[in-house]
């Protein structure tokens, strides 16, 4: 009776949601923050400006006022705390609880580089929805995803939970997500709020080294880092996260240009932006001074209430886990350092969210529904759908693939029957034994005999404890090898452990860890036909592989259903249909290397010396490109042809293509559209993606698709963060891939003309 009691007090001081008041109607959420708002002291405007993690979430805390809190997953302690900041606080306000479900929370899904792999929106849709869902039944009702970070850098970690290399894949994925994740109305008991993040260029670390600087211009900025941003934005993302890295000297949770002037000013975000872990200490200089402990670094605040004025003067609504603005945010206020406005206006951001979100009417969540709702059948559904439709084909020589079940098949590799690593980083709560392997997996579909080796492990361990040499050792390939020679054929399950991948795990090398390209010749030397089945969070210098293996097979970390979507693929059940969603280098020394890059005066040309070359390479271009993925069947793409020759700046135009299956078999192909701007005021890419479309097709069958283009792809942004559209020639390329052949052009008009 208490909290219901305590409920009730609190519609009756605040009202019922809804985005407007009508005359005698209920409040408007801008009418019930401000009320909220004008009877809080600044002591309470501060709590809720202070976001917690779990471990330092106290009752105490709470009855004061707290604003957030995030890694708390336990239904149980998410309702005790709730139950004390609504009955308990002196206004009863509810607190937030978020969580990073950044690819599933109990169901794990594909790494988002995964899933962009699919080019299909609905399998990030599917990945969001459930995780919603599943995170909302235990009482989290904010969720640190989508992560949006365009990235041209394989040796960073975090590149597992992007789309990969290009803004506007990465713009289709950030909107299908931050959508499947809030619906309509994200007051809904199965929708959470999403906080799309870093803002921004966290992706682009110099060295690939996580948390280091970021130096770029203007243009690249907006046009390659920017977009999945504004579309997460565009499609209804009412929190974001600021950014650890410096965008050229600037920490990103202190920068007045990328969170007020473009976030909130220009896009008109009126939702709030919360801090990174400890972003706001870490602006501090070494050695930390007030408090003289934790984070610091960047050296752009002297000590802590320098680092809180910073981060709030900016546009940072929300501090994680660091306490400088609820600490020394009085003192601030009373120097002037920061004003009451300021306050007032992150204080409404975060309560707008709050009453958006329901929270105020609904604070509380059924414990005894939470773990009902976690696994069940749709979800495990969708998850296996998602990971065969994110696998990418990268070699099926002499038609290797699809293998025959009924064949006695040997699986082989330290990733072979290990459900740790197939649910990748970020695994949300999922449990180990949630993971279906793929030895398991291939049992399940074979009707001839399946026989496994390990050959050798790939530890978990985590720096500074992880040694590279305990990597794959070689102790067990001779067993390897003799289970090898008694199949007719052989599955190698090869890559990464999952925690070389993620935050904090950039990589130096790209190669197979340890002796895995070892354990491939061996395996060769057999003469039994083999496919390598790769787990990995990011791409691999793969030139010896693909050397050595007549398949391979990128299957990234694909969540729980890992073991049945690989067999599917494996055994022809699945087409393979993915396309990469960033090149793979031959080699290190290549990174980074990209599809959308700007031309230069002197291009690679392996014929000639003084041009943009590696000397001890005779190829200018990367192993596989973007946009890469063969089938078991084959396509072709052809016919492009534009509906008008001439087009105005602020008209749009249509190109059409066809599309057919020139194979045996019923299969996917993703028919993807470029353009590229020859001669303009700033060198433009020499391709940059405009759209796509996956489809499935038969046998023998056409189709024809049509794509529309306007100034959003034919204009870009300049070095003072104007958009502008220049009157000349635009090149439109379609194919299966970056290196699409099929051409035409057309012409944008003057204005004046």
């Amino acid at each position: 009776m208490r909290a219901i009691a305590a409920a009730a007090v609190a519609v009756t001081l605040f009202g019922t949601t809804g985005a407007g008041s009508a005359p005698g109607g209920p409040p408007s959420v801008e009418e019930r923050v401000n009320a909220l708002l004008a009877r809080m002291t600044l002591s309470e405007k501060l709590e809720q400006l202070q976001l917690l993690p779990d471990f330092m979430v106290t009752d105490d805390e709470v009855r004061r006022g707290l604003g957030s809190a995030f890694s708390l997953t336990d239904p149980v302690r998410i309702n005790q705390l709730q139950h004390i900041a609504v009955e308990q606080s002196r206004l009863h306000i509810p607190l937030l609880f978020a969580f990073d479900t950044i690819h599933g929370f109990r169901t794990v899904f594909p790494i988002p580089l995964g899933a962009a792999s699919s080019f299909d929106p609905s399998v990030a849709a599917d990945d969001d929805r459930i995780g919603a869902r599943e995170s909302a039944a235990v009482g989290l009702k904010q969720i640190y995803g989508p992560m949006v970070d365009v990235s041209h850098e394989p040796r960073w970690g975090r590149i597992a939970e992007g789309a990969g290399e290009d803004p506007y894949l990465g713009s289709v994925f950030a909107a299908a997500r931050v959508g499947a994740a809030q619906g309509k109305d994200y007051s809904a008991p199965d929708k959470v709020i999403a906080s799309p993040k870093h803002y921004a260029a966290y992706g682009q670390p110099e060295g690939g080294r996580d948390y280091n600087t970021t130096d770029l211009s203007e243009q690249r900025l907006r046009n390659l880092y920017l977009p999945p941003f504004q579309a997460a934005v565009r499609a209804g993302a009412d929190t974001a996260m600021c950014s650890f890295n410096a965008i050229n000297g600037v920490p990103g949770c202190g920068d007045p240009y990328t969170e007020s002037g473009i976030l909130k000013g220009e896009w008109g975000f009126d939702g709030f932006i919360e801090s990174d872990y400890t972003a706001v200490a870490e602006m501090r200089a070494c050695p930390p001074v007030r408090p003289d402990s934790g984070p610091c670094g960047h050296g752009v605040a002297a000590d802590g209430p320098d680092a809180a004025a910073l981060a709030l003067n900016s546009g940072t609504d929300s501090e994680m886990t660091s306490t400088f603005l609820r600490d020394y945010g009085a003192e601030l206020v009373a120097q002037h350092r920061i004003s009451r406005s300021r306050i007032n206006d992150a204080v409404r951001r975060i309560l707008r969210v709050k009453f958006r979100a329901g929270l105020f009417e609904h604070p509380y969540v059924d414990v005894s529904k939470a773990e009902a709702a976690q696994l069940l059948p749709d979800a495990v559904a969708a998850a296996r759908r998602a990971a065969g439709r994110s696998m990418v084909l990268l070699q099926n020589t002499g038609a290797t693939l699809p293998l025959d079940p009924a064949k006695n098949t040997a699986v082989i590799g330290p990733l072979a029957d290990d459900g740790h690593a197939m649910l990748g980083p970020w695994w949300g709560i999922g449990r180990d034994e949630d993971a279906v392997t793929t030895l398991t997996g291939i049992r399940a579909q074979s009707t001839g005999t399946t026989t496994y080796a390990q050959a050798c492990a790939l530890p978990h361990t985590e720096p500074p404890d992880y040694d590279p040499a305990a990597d794959c050792p070689g102790d067990g390939f001779a067993e390897a090898v003799a289970t090898a020679r008694q199949a007719d054929q052989v599955v190698l399950a090869l890559g990464e452990s999952r925690e070389m991948s993620g935050e904090a795990a950039a990589r130096s090398d790209l190669d197979l860890p340890g002796r895995q390209q070892e354990l491939i010749d061996a395996i060769k030397a057999t003469g039994k036909p083999f496919v390598v089945v790769l787990f990995n969070g990011r791409p691999l210098t793969l030139e010896r592989v693909a050397a050595s293996a007549p398949a391979v097979l990128e299957a990234w970390f694909p969540g729980v259903q890992a073991g049945n979507a690989v067999a599917d693929v494996l055994f022809g059940k699945v087409n393979p249909g993915g396309k990469l969603p960033v090149s793979f280098p031959r080699r290190i020394g290549q990174v980074p290397i990209y599809y959308n890059h700007e031309p230069t005066g002197r291009p690679c040309d392996v014929g000639q010396k003084y041009v943009s070359r590696y000397r001890d390479l005779d190829s200018c271009d990367p192993l596989y490109p973007f946009g890469f993925g063969l089938s078991y069947t084959t396509f072709s793409v052809t016919n492009l042809r534009l509906s008008t020759a001439t087009v105005a700046a602020d008209k749009r135009l249509t190109a059409s293509v066809d599309v057919a299956n020139t194979g045996t078999r019923a299969g996917d192909e993703v028919v993807q559209l470029y353009v590229h701007d020859p001669v303009a005021s700033i060198s433009q890419p020499v391709r940059r993606l405009r759209d796509f479309a996956r489809v499935t097709l038969q046998p023998g069958e056409h189709r024809t698709l049509s794509f529309t283009l306007d100034r959003d792809d034919f204009g870009f942004y300049d070095n003072h963060g104007r958009f502008i559209v220049e009157p000349g020639r635009i090149d439109v390329y379609a194919g299966d891939s970056s290196t699409a052949e099929s051409t035409a052009s057309f012409t944008v008009r003057s204005p004046r003309i």
